[in-house]
């Protein structure tokens, strides 16, 4: 890794700062986003309301986004903060999904380049796959194996009580 050249850091910047104001001016139903700290654009804490229609559904799920000083070129990461049951989550929180993956080849051969990171994505893009993925995990490739077993095997015994058992807890302390 080389470090930015400051014109190219002055450039992610601004980006992060107009794409943060874009979203606060035009929210997207499902999630809301804010500064974790007001001294630092490049950290997010954003609030995902679990979709209707699925086990996530009431859910309130904390998660912050951090951007890369080199961003949009490279992808932000996120990890949940509010405890969540979930093939593509894993146990710290790390949400593990093509979209947020580095750009270029997959070295296992599991993801086309086009369905890794692109400049062209957009925190729009990455909050709407993520509330995609609460919908419908992707239990092929899973960063919580005991979660895709239970899912794969269980999903209306075990694995729905757990999930159920996050909704709850995520909104007895959403707002904390």
């Amino acid at each position: 890794w080389t470090k930015p050249e400051p014109a190219k850091l002055h450039q992610a910047i601004l980006f992060v700062a107009y794409t943060f104001l874009k979203l606060n001016k035009n929210p997207v139903e499902g999630f809301s986003a804010g500064l974790i700290d007001d001294n630092d654009l490049y950290r997010w804490e954003v609030l995902i309301i679990g979709p209707p229609d699925t086990l996530y559904e009431g859910g309130v799920f904390k998660a912050h986004l951090t951007f890369p000083k080199d961003y949009p070129l490279r992808p932000p990461k996120m990890k949940f903060i509010t405890e969540i049951w979930h093939p593509n989550v894993d146990k710290n929180g790390d949400v593990c999904i093509s979209i947020l993956h580095e750009p270029g080849e997959d070295k296992y051969g599991y993801e086309k380049p086009e369905e890794r990171w692109l400049p062209i994505h957009t925190v729009e893009t990455i909050m709407i796959s993520v509330i995609s993925m609460l919908a419908d995990p992707n239990g092929d490739s899973p960063a919580n194996v005991d979660a895709a077993k239970e899912w794969r095997e269980d999903r209306h015994g075990e694995f729905k009580r757990k999930v159920a058992r996050c909704v709850r807890k995520s909104q007895e302390t959403a707002f904390e």
